[in-house]
């Protein structure tokens, strides 16, 4: 069967073409869904954006491409183009996924120190791979080379901008291989004309092609025309993972790439939206408890009805997870990727076993914590069932914003004094639900009617608190 792709779109997108008619006869149903789709292969194109950064901090170091075309006008001007060199430099990596990972590994056989910042990543995961993560702003002031590799959200447009440039070490050179808009151009702009940034080397701007070409005629700046992914391996690897994607299509397997596949159209069904909302709110809770995910999650669907429902449950389930993390626009298209790319490792199993009254139940477990999550939906609610061993006689519907607290059971209730914190706040309490005891503790859940700005002082009273809005 010949399919012909395109490379190079966002994400590593490919788009198939439709086949010809006399194919279409021959086609599963299935496969007949896949004309027309589109593909996320993100991980075809990471070592092409690897070197090409990589590429990129060597030619601001020795100015190699401004030196290349004096050259090519007939000059000999070695005092013009003195660089420096990369041994000792101090290289800050914003984004510690795929690629970056594999741009810090390769430029610390240059000597470079690498240190960077990651929401997801944790210190001991980048510390495995010579990254010393450090907060944002003491990032700024120590490093010789910026380079960033986080996907384009609200939270990361301009992250580069007139205020950290303000902090950065004057002379600073910064490199963008990833999305156009994670630094602010015209902030940019600024940085250079004044030399607060000695140089910079951009393959992806805010508008393809730029119409504006104040940043590419500027004399310290490189630029390409995004070529990330413009590598004839690239394209062999892309092309393969669309191979095994099909195949995974034709034997009924999750389509986890297509942007349009299972995933998103169950979204759409009435029966599967309620499944959907409940997982997406156990990985909100599952995240808050843990506060940083350093692990696995193991997601457990219990009941027949449940039996091919991790297409669609283990997305939302991402899409939880990564909720309160940078990553802000997490989808039931991209939410199972972004996932892999942070290092969230979603295992599932399935078992036909359910409770007699239940239709089905979800369950979701953080490796190497004691929480542990069961939940299912009562008509079109996602309710709780059990926290960490502990069971909630009245189910717990999973909506609105919550107050999660621990504490030790005893004959003289905390609630009053709860309650007395929320009156405090001028925050109401909507309802209230509690968990068997379970080794002198139980669980406490609060519908509360807005978020309460601090809990440091309800942290007095109990063994840990969270809070959470679904």
């Amino acid at each position: 069967m010949a399919i012909e792709c395109y490379y190079g779109g966002p994400c590593g997108m490919t788009a198939i073409t439709p086949l010809p008619t006399d194919y279409k006869s021959n086609l599963s149903a299935s496969l007949k869904a896949l004309i027309w789709k589109q593909l996320f292969t993100p991980t075809g194109n990471s070592l092409s954006a690897a070197e090409l950064t990589c590429g990129m901090i060597m030619s601001l170091a020795r100015q190699i491409p401004q030196a290349a075309a004096s050259m090519k006008e007939g000059k000999w001007d070695r005092k013009k183009f003195m660089g420096m060199e990369l041994q000792g430099k101090t290289l800050g990596i914003l984004g510690l996924g795929r690629i970056g990972r594999e741009v810090a590994i390769r430029m610390q056989s240059f000597g470079m120190k690498t240190i960077g910042y990651d929401p997801i990543i944790t210190p001991k995961e980048s510390a495995a791979f010579g990254v010393e993560q450090l907060p944002l702003e003491k990032i700024w002031p120590l490093c010789d080379f910026i380079t960033v590799h986080t996907p384009l959200l609200p939270s990361t447009t301009g992250l580069l901008g007139d205020a950290t440039f303000a902090q950065c070490r004057r002379g600073v050179q910064v490199i963008n291989c990833a999305r156009g808009g994670i630094i602010d151009e015209g902030a940019l702009l600024r940085a250079l004309q004044s030399g607060q940034c000695g140089g910079a080397a951009l393959d992806v701007f805010t508008e393809e092609p730029p119409k504006d070409k104040a940043l590419v005629n500027h004399p310290n700046v490189i630029s390409c025309p995004h070529l990330g992914a413009s590598t004839r391996e690239a394209q062999s690897r892309c092309g393969r993972e669309i191979a095994v994607q099909i195949v995974d299509l034709a034997q009924g397997r999750a389509l986890v790439g297509a942007v349009n596949g299972q995933a998103l159209s169950s979204a759409y069904a009435s029966h599967t939206k309620p499944w959907i909302a409940l997982a997406r709110a156990l990985g909100i809770v599952l995240r808050a408890l843990t506060h940083q995910m350093n692990g696995g999650v193991q997601v457990v669907t219990h009941g027949s009805t449940l039996q091919r429902a991790g297409s669609y449950l283990i997305p939302a389930v991402a899409i939880g997870l990564l909720k309160e993390t940078a990553q802000k626009d997490v989808n039931l298209v991209n939410g199972l990727l972004l996932a892999q790319e942070a290092g969230l490792k979603i295992a599932t199993t399935h078992s036909d076993r359910a409770p007699s009254d239940e239709e089905g139940l979800l369950q979701l477990a953080a490796q190497d914590t004691p929480y542990v999550l069961v939940g299912s939906v009562q008509g079109s609610i996602p309710v709780l069932h059990e926290l960490s061993g502990t069971v909630f006689k009245q189910l717990v519907p999973l909506t609105g914003t919550l107050l999660f607290y621990r504490s030790k059971a005893s004959p003289t209730s905390l609630l009053p004094t709860v309650i007395g914190l929320l009156g405090k706040a001028k925050v109401e309490l909507l309802s209230y639900n509690h968990s068997s005891i379970v080794t002198g503790q139980e669980w406490n859940v609060m519908n509360i009617s807005s978020a309460l700005q601090s809990l440091q002082e309800l942290m007095q009273h109990v063994t840990e608190v969270v809070q959470v809005t679904l």
